[in-house]
């Protein structure tokens, strides 16, 4: 992977910088997405402390105006992207029927719409140079039903068909893509669903009231969890894989 140009949509949350991380450790150049600007520079300039390539891109993905000016920047000032990760991604927790227009609209844009935009714009490009690698960061809720995440849940399930049927389309051009869907990851997103100190129990142990069950392996993933598979479906030692999705659950939704 040494000397390959990779773009990273959520570079700031906790399995984005866990990927840029991974990444950038292999010689990877890295252009790191992320609309939060302050995180996102520091997270560039912590990595230029290490001697990674790592180079800060702001931008709300879900402008498709702006996802093209990213992508025109990034390919300019880095390098031709090589490597796709769509890890962008919000939670709104509520049940269905109380979900505002607003929480919906939201979770679609960035979870759903976003990846539509840039994936678009840099397989356009990729297609060009007849190769290239994309993975979205979806989520095992994509296939098992969850109370109070029906926006989230669907929308990481029209990310996911939408990045398989996006792979079988360009497989012709040399592009493959994949999906890796987290089960329940140690980051601010998994901690902000827990109401009190035994939250991380309740992940473990499952929630019966809520019909789901726990953690068989006995341990949440840690970022790093995610981003090695992350990493190993972008490496040419999946060179043969496309349109998969690979669960990093532990167990949880019980190989579904």
């Amino acid at each position: 992977m040494q000397g390959k140009t990779a773009l990273v949509t959520g570079a700031a949350g906790g399995i984005g910088d866990a990927i840029v991380q991974a990444l950038a450790e292999r010689g990877v150049r890295v252009a790191a997405v992320d609309r939060d600007a302050d995180r996102l520079r520091d997270r560039a300039k912590a990595a230029v402390e290490q001697d990674l390539r790592v180079y800060a891109f702001p931008a709300d993905i879900t402008s498709s105006a702006e996802v093209d000016s990213l992508v025109d920047d990034v390919e300019a000032l880095v390098g031709p992207v090589d490597y796709l990760v769509n890890g962008a991604g919000v939670l709104r927790l509520a049940e269905a029927r109380s979900l505002t227009d607003d929480e919906w609209a939201t979770t679609f844009a960035v979870n759903t719409t976003g990846v539509f935009f840039v994936s678009r714009a840099v397989v356009n490009r990729m297609v060009t140079r007849g190769h290239g690698a994309i993975v979205t960061v979806a989520s095992n809720a994509a296939g098992t039903a969850r109370t109070e995440m029906s926006a989230y849940a669907a929308s990481k399930a029209a990310a996911t068909m939408f990045t398989k049927c996006l792979g079988l389309e360009v497989a012709k051009y040399g592009i493959r893509a994949n999906i890796v869907a987290p089960g329940s990851t140690y980051t601010p997103m998994l901690t902000s669903m827990w109401k009190d100190e035994q939250g991380a129990n309740a992940s473990l142990d499952g929630v019966p009231e809520a019909y789901r069950v726990g953690i068989p392996l006995r341990k949440l993933a840690q970022p790093g969890d995610v981003a090695d598979a992350v990493v190993f479906l972008l490496s040419d030692r999946a060179s043969h894989i496309t349109m998969h999705d690979l669960t990093v659950d532990g167990g949880a939704a019980l190989g579904v």
